[in-house]
């Protein structure tokens, strides 16, 4: 039974036809519509989002499936003790898929190996984020046209921030690329990021505290907030949380065709003065999200021989 715990579960020839079925969502939705009819998807949230679970949900409604779930560990028998395991042993028996978020690195990886219905990771700690990452690529492939030859700028919490390590991770398989990691001293992207993928793929990278300074060079700029629910002191969480703030005037020097990205939600990070600049992308990022997840849903169904 086959889950998707990694974006680096799915190969770039997989990526591209998760991609084109996306596409050919968007241009026909009506096709997709009773594609899942009589179809259960599962939607277990131990860890809060809005978003996330929102989009999957309405994934599988235009896919004509039902839903089924919960948006909380404490709604659900977690909070009387029950493992990770037995839940979705237990849900296996309802659904025909379960998309699982959870706040401990790993967890979905542990559900997988007990379900008997495919697994998607919708989020484990600050580990990985396969699907916002399928977001981010259709988002990317549908402004750029490419991913190759690009300049990729991250800016901020890049040690918590699972979402950024998935997008490095996926778009480390495409040639050309190069690495912006902006961040403050503190949230760094996590050495073995650098090392296992960065380094060992010889992809050229650069570490800098300054927006301002690289901006220019940039073909996509993702911004992320500063996560305080990853922080263990408030202080540091303070001190750190508007660190990099993107206004008009950061955006003098920046490419006329590149584009702004942020997986949501944000706080600080975005003025809402730039929501109207045409490079700004991080509300098609959520649209495009629902259409990927269509793709990944219909996909895993149909390797399990489900639809």
């Amino acid at each position: 039974m086959r889950s998707i715990i990694d974006i680096l579960d799915l190969s770039t020839d997989e990526l591209s036809e998760l991609i084109a079925t996306a596409e050919d969502i968007i241009a026909h939705p009506d096709r997709y519509s009773e594609v899942c009819h009589g179809k259960k998807l599962a939607t277990l949230f131990f860890e809060p989002s809005t978003r996330t679970r929102l989009s999957f949900e309405a994934a599988m409604y235009e896919l004509g499936g039902n839903v089924i779930g919960f948006s909380e560990a404490q709604s659900s028998s977690a909070a009387k003790g029950e493992s990770v395991s037995d839940t979705v042993k237990t849900v296996s028996c309802y659904a025909d898929i379960i998309a699982m978020r959870h706040p401990k690195e790993g967890a979905p990886l542990v559900a997988s190996r007990a379900a008997s219905v495919p697994i998607i990771n919708a989020g484990d700690g600050g580990h990985n984020h396969p699907t916002q990452t399928l977001a981010d690529l259709l988002t990317i492939y549908r402004e750029k046209g490419t991913f190759e030859n690009l300049t990729v700028g991250v800016c901020g919490d890049l040690k918590f921030g699972r979402t950024v390590h998935s997008l490095i991770n996926a778009m480390s398989r495409y040639s050309g690329l190069k690495m912006v990691l902006i961040s403050p001293e503190e949230l760094k992207v996590p050495s073995y990021v650098k090392k296992d993928v960065l380094v060992k793929k010889g992809i050229p990278y650069i570490q800098t505290t300054d927006l301002t300074e690289v901006m220019p060079e940039l073909d996509v700029l993702y911004m992320t907030r500063v996560q305080r629910e990853r922080f263990f002191n408030e202080e540091d969480y303070l001190r750190l949380k508007d660190s990099y703030i993107l206004t008009p005037d950061k955006l003098t020097n920046a490419k006329k065709d590149m584009i702004i990205m942020h997986p949501l939600p944000r706080v600080n990070e975005i003025s809402v003065a730039i929501d109207d600049d045409p490079r700004a992308c991080y509300f098609k990022q959520v649209l495009n999200g629902k259409y990927m997840r269509m793709a990944l849903i219909m996909k895993l169904l149909k390797e399990a021989g489900t639809i």
